[in-house]
């Protein structure tokens, strides 16, 4: 059986704001924007290069704004990335990689400040967080590993 992630729900407090920041800022895909009625509106957007989307909106979620951490976008050059988005007026921390060399810790625990200092693939990471404080890292993968 195949199982392939396709929408990660996201809790926001203003849909407007989240929509510019991640289809205006961020560059996402618009996919779809169904305003039903006052109390339920469902804006989806995708990243670029990505097959997983994102919805947000009103009445699609009980979580409290702010309250996803740890999203990855996966990206191929992680300093071209982190210049990218601060073009963009996007507040992005790092690039950093983790003191033990295996994914990153929670929060800012044990982050070594640069890119890791081989850029060995799944080893470098990014942060930054959208209006509401929903947490992403960006991750560099230049090589997958196999089975992937």
């Amino acid at each position: 059986m195949d199982l392939k992630l396709e929408v990660i729900v996201l809790p926001v407090a203003d849909v407007d704001r989240a929509k510019a920041f991640y289809v205006e800022r961020l560059g996402f895909r618009l996919d779809a924007d169904f305003p039903v009625d006052e109390g339920y509106r469902v804006v989806q957007a995708t990243p670029p290069g990505s097959e997983c989307s994102i919805i947000f909106g009103t009445g699609v979620t009980a979580a409290a704004p702010g309250s996803v951490q740890g999203l990855h976008l996966i990206v191929t050059d992680i300093e071209k990335a982190v210049a990218e988005l601060t073009e963009r007026g996007i507040t992005v921390e790092g690039p950093f990689h983790d003191a033990t060399g295996a994914f990153h810790h929670a929060g800012a625990k044990d982050r070594v400040p640069g890119a890791h200092p081989e850029r060995s693939s799944y080893g470098s990471f990014a942060a930054f967080t959208d209006p509401d404080g929903n947490s992403w890292f960006l991750q560099e993968i230049t090589r997958r590993a196999p089975g992937r």
